[in-house]
């Protein structure tokens, strides 16, 4: 079993370069970090867990660019936007981003993106927020041509890229995994089957009655559900909980660590050290 990393990474929080470099030296396999470009004061949109929205959520880094200096201090561990807004992105710009940061990491980054859920935050975008799946949909196959073509071309309701060029290409042919985060459903599956390597669960409750959705979905998109990946988000690090996963076949799971300073993270780092110690 693989664990990893996930934090709420902020201005106030431990660097994302510290914080790699800190996780990587512990043994641990990958590190995700979360992404809103900003954050409307209204409260249109109610918070996804209910209750006040945290203040962390105005005060989140670029995912690239910090990501791209924990490349830069770290030779091991694998560098992922968990979960990247990217219907909020240019998707021929978004490419070139992603396609430098995974060359730059030697083929490390790990590509989570999500449909958003804050209504006004897109709205600022230009993004109506009932065509999103689809816009996020076209991103995605628009960025998967520029990475793997010659000359790249996409033409879709939402984007439109004449035949063109573009370097770098990303250091795994085709481009990094594309991990979607999101609740289980038919509409969630069929985008995994479709464009995605994987699904983002946040949490781990009933992730073994929709996996066999998931597979079939995979199957009747004519791909290998095999080849699927799994990342529970928030895991809680007890045996019982790895034993679970693993007998689902899972083989990545991301704890959760506190937004705070090296004080209050790197403890609680030195625990999950432990667990890694003990699974391998």
């Amino acid at each position: 079993m693989h664990f990893g990393v996930t934090m709420f990474a902020t201005d106030q929080t431990i660097p994302v370069h510290d914080l790699a470099r800190e996780a990587e030296a512990r043994g641990m396999y990958s590190l995700y970090i979360p992404e809103h470009t900003h954050i409307p004061t209204s409260r249109d949109t109610p918070a996804p867990m209910g209750g006040d929205l945290a203040a962390e959520y105005s005060r989140t880094v670029d995912p690239f660019v910090a990501l791209a200096a924990a490349a830069a201090v770290t030779d091991r561990i694998r560098l992922g936007t968990g979960i990247c807004v990217i219907a909020q992105h240019d998707p021929i710009a978004a490419a070139k981003a992603v396609a430098t940061l995974d060359t730059l990491s030697t083929g490390r980054f790990e590509f989570g993106i999500g449909f958003g859920w804050n209504r006004e935050e897109m709205a600022d975008h230009g993004i109506d927020f009932s065509t999103r799946r689809e816009l996020v949909r076209e991103h995605v196959l628009a960025m998967k041509a520029l990475w793997s073509d010659e000359v790249a071309s996409f033409d879709g309701k939402f984007v439109h890229l004449e035949p063109s060029w573009a370097w770098p290409k990303p250091a795994r042919a085709g481009g990094p995994p594309v991990l979607i985060g999101g609740g289980a459903g038919p509409k969630l599956f069929a985008a995994i089957a479709e464009y995605g390597d994987g699904w983002i669960p946040i949490g781990g409750a009933g992730i073994r009655s929709v996996l066999p959705d998931l597979h079939k979905a995979f199957e009747a998109a004519g791909r290998d559900p095999s080849a699927l990946r799994v990342v529970p988000f928030g895991t809680i690090p007890n045996a019982g909980k790895v034993e679970y996963y693993a007998a689902l076949g899972i083989n990545e799971i991301v704890l959760r660590v506190p937004g705070g300073g090296a004080d209050e993270v790197l403890p609680v780092l030195d625990e999950y050290a432990k667990l890694v110690e003990t699974s391998t």
